[in-house]
């Protein structure tokens, strides 16, 4: 359904404080009122409330009677929501967050690949062997390497036919962008084509003990890559 005028300025209201709450825009600073907020973006109170409503219902902020509007804190945000996801790409990170997440995937892609020995069909082994051949030849450009290293994490969350865990594709697509990103990006330090290489071996060949053995160490890896790091 198209939305209607109304609509897309609150929409566009919406990213505009969404990607700002998340950037810390507002970590040392009170969020503005409605009344504010319709001033500075040049919006009508309408949409400055619906804004602030849908940032609520995403846990990034809080609005009562006499108090005020005021961010909570990353841990009330819910993070399997698409939009704050996607925000939290451009959020700055600390060593601290590029670990928090690089766990989450430890927590679920083992399991993943697991299945994934179980269950993948052809078209879900095509889908991770093209990802990785893509990594090989595009490993001296970074954006596209990263880009397949993503799309072969993917294809192995989808080829475990969980649809519980098909569902974290946000989240576990940020993670990946984050903490693939910031490890590739180290000088000296690129994706191991022969690790990923030992994870789609392990599945095609139906070992789900193997596959969940190399992806544990695969992402293991990195987070002892990002423990040296100073926070």
């Amino acid at each position: 359904m198209r939305r209607t005028h109304g609509m897309s300025l609150t929409f566009g209201l919406l990213e505009t404080l969404g990607q700002s709450i998340v950037a810390g825009e507002y970590d040392n600073s009170p969020f503005p009122t409605e009344a504010e907020l319709a001033v500075r973006y040049s919006a009508s109170r309408t949409v400055a409330r619906e804004a602030v409503k849908m940032l609520a219902a995403k846990g990034l902020l809080t609005s009562r009677p006499r108090q005020g509007t005021r961010v909570e804190p990353v841990t009330h945000w819910n993070l399997l929501d698409p939009d704050v996801t996607r925000w939290m790409t451009e959020r700055p990170f600390t060593s601290k967050v590029y670990r928090d997440y690089t766990e989450v995937r430890l927590a679920i892609e083992p399991i993943a690949a697991l299945l994934a020995a179980k269950r993948a069909s052809q078209a879900d082994l095509r889908a991770i062997r093209s990802a990785l051949q893509t990594m090989a030849d595009q490993a001296h450009h970074h954006d596209l390497a990263l880009l397949a290293d993503i799309d072969f994490h993917v294809a192995i969350l989808k080829a475990s036919g969980n649809p519980f865990l098909i569902q974290l594709k946000e989240l576990i697509h940020t993670a990946l962008t984050i903490s693939i990103g910031l490890t590739n990006r180290i000088a000296g330090h690129t994706a191991d084509i022969g690790d990923h290489a030992a994870v789609l071996t392990a599945i095609e060949r139906g070992d789900s003990g193997a596959a969940e053995t190399a992806m544990r160490h695969l992402i293991s890896e990195s987070l002892e890559f990002i423990d040296s790091m100073p926070e």
